[in-house]
């Protein structure tokens, strides 16, 4: 073995026996060690490491039964926890969410559009604030903080573009999430991370390759490339709402020229000509955009979410057909799973996925 091979060698076993501990249900250690491939006393060893970062531990045996009871073990998913937040136009989101992934507390408040960068960061402290104390948590045990936001987000997590948040081109939102909460701080862009989020749990889990499309007062868009967010070289790919002549920029405000986006989905499902028409227009525009995705990728599936998703079919079928005469191959479109909050929880995922890549052999 060259030098540094048996480092390496521990930190395989460590996240080989954690990703087994994690998908078993109180795995016993024959179990562990036959999942991973590493002998007993291999698992063991790692098995007690990880006992002593208070990330696993074993099981009492049940009383009563025949001969020596089978060594149980379970991964603890309230060692920590982490945050994810999702600042917006119209909102603030915070979620908390164990190290499993499940969700103990949910925070939001409204903020208007013209909001100041200032006071939009404070309702965002606030509202993680709250969350946090609505989990019953103190924020030490948080590991991790994300944050996911419009515009484009470089890989440090700076924002270096936004059109649509008043002052927030240039904010370092990973380092300023990051120092309020006292844990690594990370930041993404929103459609991007409602992707993740999709593919972790939603409406994507069985695809790969996916165009996200963010569809609310905004039109937004993110990719999925053999399920990871393709970021390009400064964060801005999938960004083709700014190639004007595809008319995103002013989807929604046409779509809402006379009455709110709800009223108008809600006047076409009602078979009102006037309804009927905007929302193919709308329906139109988005698919311009979409099928330059799509065509560029070649996608196993489109997701829609965002706001104007609850509309469901009623938005979803005229995009159909208008996809359909744009692409060569028209892949399978449906909503998202988790509606506005698909931001926030994409956000979870990304500060769990910075939390694991952190645990490491005692010593390492």
């Amino acid at each position: 073995m060259q030098k540094g091979d048996g480092n390496l060698l521990r930190l395989v076993n460590t996240r080989a026996t954690l990703r087994a501990l994690r998908s078993g249900d109180q795995p016993t250690l024959t179990q562990l060690a036959r999942a991973t491939g590493l002998s007993r006393q291999t698992v063991e060893a790692v098995l007690g490491e990880l006992a002593e970062q208070g990330l696993a531990e074993e099981i009492a045996p049940s009383e009563g039964g025949l001969g020596r009871p089978a060594r149980r073990f379970r991964f603890r998913a309230d060692a920590g926890y982490v945050l994810g937040l999702d600042v917006g136009a119209h909102k603030v989101l915070a979620m908390v969410a164990d190290l499993d992934g499940n969700v103990v507390a949910t925070e939001r408040a409204p903020v208007a559009e013209d909001t100041p960068a200032p006071e939009r960061l404070a309702a965002l402290r606030q509202v993680g604030n709250d969350c946090v104390a609505a989990a019953g948590i103190v924020r030490t045990r948080l590991m991790a903080v994300a944050a996911g936001t419009a515009g484009i987000v470089d890989r440090s997590g700076r924002v270096t573009l936004s059109v649509v948040l008043p002052g927030w081109t240039g904010l370092d939102l990973a380092a300023q999430v990051g120092r309020w909460f006292g844990c690594t701080g990370l930041a993404g862009n929103d459609a991007n991370l409602a992707a993740v989020a999709e593919h972790w749990r939603g409406s994507a889990r069985h695809a790969d390759d996916v165009v996200y499309v963010l569809a609310g007062h905004r039109l937004g868009s993110g990719i999925l490339i053999g399920g990871r967010p393709h970021l390009g070289r400064t964060g801005a790919a999938a960004e083709i709402g700014t190639l004007r002549l595809l008319g995103w920029e002013d989807a929604a405000v046409e779509l809402t020229r006379e009455a709110a986006g709800e009223t108008v989905f809600g006047s076409a499902a009602r078979g009102e000509r006037d309804g009927l028409l905007a929302v193919d227009r709308y329906a139109r525009q988005l698919a311009q955009g979409t099928a330059a995705l799509v065509l560029a990728i070649d996608p196993e599936l489109v997701v829609v979410g965002g706001g104007f998703s609850k509309a469901g079919d009623h938005l979803l079928d005229p995009l159909r057909a208008h996809l359909a005469a744009m692409c060569l191959n028209a892949p399978e479109i449906t909503a998202s799973t988790f509606g506005d909050e698909s931001v926030a929880l994409g956000a979870i995922r990304m500060a769990l996925d910075q939390v694991e890549s952190e645990i490491k052999p005692l010593g390492h």
